[in-house]
């Protein structure tokens, strides 16, 4: 289990030092993800980039196992 924490802990910080790179990729900007805005609200669902992100962490996660 700690080995999994571990893992998942520096799989989140190198996400989160590559979030200005991916953010100029357009991730979360993606056709597919759902933007919703009226005067006092605003409703975003970044659906196509999670199933992005998704895919590619269980790529990873794939890869780390073999």
């Amino acid at each position: 289990m700690a080995k999994w924490l571990i893992t998942l802990g520096l799989i989140l910080v190198v996400l989160g030092l590559l979030w200005p790179l991916l953010s100029k990729l357009g991730l979360g900007q993606l056709p597919g993800d759902i933007r919703i805005e009226r005067k006092n609200f605003t409703f975003y669902f970044p659906l196509t980039s999670s199933v992005l992100v998704s895919l590619l962490l269980t790529l990873i996660l794939w890869l780390l196992r073999r």
